[in-house]
């Protein structure tokens, strides 16, 4: 069942919330221990804290604070500057997937957490209080919303998740523009079926470390 409106499948969005809730809580739960070691494996690792935020937008273009753990060196930013300068091939590769395949500014833990998606979990605190949900498009900042052109409001028309058809379809070995377009089917295609399915294959792609960089 494709969303058409908010009203007309209301009870199935309230039940995504449901399963949104009950799996967050439990698995933020059951995790602690593990996020305790990797607090302390973040911070032995390189100087600085252990959780990185930023602002991304979210359901009806509004911003909020997403978490994750911390898995490049304090001076990122200044690094990829320079890096873009003087690198043009990394230049290009960063203009058409907003991402770079081998990127010095991942610390050594930093590596290992992207290779397996660990990064991302302390995002389960952000499922827990509203601003996405397990399954949907991943969150994107505000310098990416020219990137969606005119799709932009479907992206927001729901929240965004932690997994999403682009983690399953290829991930970080796609271009962003094909990223859109999945965001943009999954957003025109979602059922409990299909965010059943996205589940499942999230597990076998993490394991595979496919596309994880």
């Amino acid at each position: 069942m494709a969303i058409q409106s908010e009203k007309d499948s209301s009870w199935l969005i309230h039940a995504k919330r449901a399963v949104d809730l009950l799996a967050a809580i439990t698995a933020g739960f059951l995790l602690l221990p593990v996020f305790f070691l990797l607090v302390l494996l973040i911070r032995f690792g390189s100087p600085g804290p252990a959780l990185y935020s930023q602002m991304r937008v979210g359901r009806h273009g509004r911003l909020f604070r997403i978490w994750k753990f911390r898995t490049m060196y304090i001076d990122a930013d200044e690094r990829l500057d320079s890096i873009l300068k003087e690198n043009p091939a990394m230049h290009e590769e960063w203009q058409t997937n907003q991402k770079l395949k081998r990127d010095p500014r991942l610390t050594p833990v930093g590596v290992f957490l992207r290779k397996f998606s660990i990064d991302e979990t302390p995002q389960l605190w952000n499922i827990i209080i509203g601003d996405m949900s397990i399954v949907g498009p991943r969150p994107c900042t505000e310098e990416q919303i020219p990137l969606y052109g005119e799709v932009f409001y479907l992206y927001t028309r729901v929240r965004p998740g932690l997994t999403g058809l682009w983690q399953v379809s290829g991930r970080n070995n796609t271009t962003y523009a094909e990223r859109v377009r999945l965001d943009a089917d999954y957003i025109q295609n979602w059922s409990i079926l299909l965010d059943t399915f996205i589940l499942f294959k999230t597990i076998w792609v993490v394991l595979k470390q496919d596309g994880a960089y």
